[in-house]
């Protein structure tokens, strides 16, 4: 059995709304497909101790964030009746309101998609060594606590 190409999954930066309708767009060619589903993870404007977050600057260690992400996305194959599955985080400064986390799958039905997708999302939250640090807006910052 030869191993599956392992995807590119961190982008610098927001992922940007044209980057997102972009990679939708691709599939309207794939006609085996009946059902998508997205999850978008946007930063929040949280007020911690009087202040309010203006963005999260999110880091990892790439080569083991990337081998976790490839056994989750392998597994969700195996688990879930799916066509296709992208996955994109962000590194670097992503401002409140831009988005840090697009998950995307696709299956020939909306089950699926929607299971795929939200068992994604957590098994991402809870096992991917990726951390965030909430910035203010006097440069004071914060480790974020993930809360699944």
């Amino acid at each position: 059995m030869t191993e599956k190409k392992k995807h590119k999954v961190f982008r610098e930066g927001p992922i940007s709304p044209d980057f997102i309708a972009d990679s939708i767009s691709k599939h309207t060619t794939k006609t085996s497909i009946g059902a998508h589903d997205i999850f978008l993870g946007q930063v929040r404007a949280d007020v911690i101790n009087g202040k309010t977050v203006e963005a999260i600057e999110y880091s990892t260690y790439q080569e083991m964030a990337e081998e976790k992400l490839h056994e989750i996305r392998e597994l969700a194959f195996t688990k879930f009746e799916l066509t296709c599955m992208h996955i994109y985080h962000s590194l670097g400064k992503v401002k409140t309101g831009e988005i840090s986390l697009f998950v995307f799958v696709s299956s020939p039905h909306r089950q699926s998609a929607f299971d795929a997708c939200r068992w994604l999302v957590e098994e991402i939250k809870k096992d991917v060594p990726i951390w965030g640090k909430e910035i203010f807006g006097d440069e004071t910052h914060v480790w974020k606590e993930n809360k699944i």
